[in-house]
């Protein structure tokens, strides 16, 4: 049976919940078209089904930040994913930080597992830096999915060359991440 992962694009396309900016790009911009190509990739593969909770450019989410977040959560529990992914770019004051890094609820579920696969691979084919996986129990999108849930900063929007390599390369992205998948679950 294929495993069903739902690719939540973080952000709406503008508020509510709209999402960083830097290096003269939009958060939720970059993190749509990264989504559509880990979309494309996974529903190529039989051994995946995919859904996005942002179909368009254009879809916005709820009408607060608090009913963005419930409604992608309730979304991808209703469907019955085995996987729920939500994409990020990271941001600091510091325009030299650099690299991705994985949100997880807890140290002892599938997910960390599932974020360390993902961050090898992401590194592996983008070349950015691991920074690691982390634990954040307080993520609404991490604590009340019904499945393992890993949030991915793909890299840093306030990094020029991070935020260049997004834009212009959104495919290096959703193949780290396919890849990581792949290695996890054993494809």
């Amino acid at each position: 049976m294929a495993i069903r992962v739902y690719i939540d694009q973080g952000h709406n396309p503008q508020n509510p919940n709209a999402g960083a900016e830097g290096s003269g790009y939009r958060e939720q911009d970059l993190v749509y078209r990264i989504g559509v190509e880990l979309f494309n990739l996974l529903q190529n593969d039989s051994n995946y089904t995919a859904r996005l909770s942002r179909t368009t450019p254009n879809t916005t989410i709820g009408t607060s930040n608090a009913s963005s977040l419930r409604l992608r959560v309730e979304d991808a529990n209703s469907w019955g994913a085995n996987l729920f992914l939500s994409l990020h770019t990271n941001a600091s004051s510091n325009p030299s930080a650099t690299g991705s890094e994985a949100l997880v609820y807890s140290e002892t579920t599938p997910a960390y597992s599932i974020g360390e696969n993902i961050l090898r691979e992401l590194t592996r084919i983008t070349g950015l830096r691991n920074r690691g996986v982390k634990l954040r129990p307080g993520l609404y999108v991490l604590r009340r999915t019904a499945m393992p849930a890993v949030l991915v900063e793909l890299g840093f929007i306030t990094n020029q060359s991070d935020a260049d390599l997004m834009a212009n390369n959104p495919a290096l992205f959703a193949r780290g991440i396919y890849e990581g998948l792949n290695d996890y679950y054993g494809f």
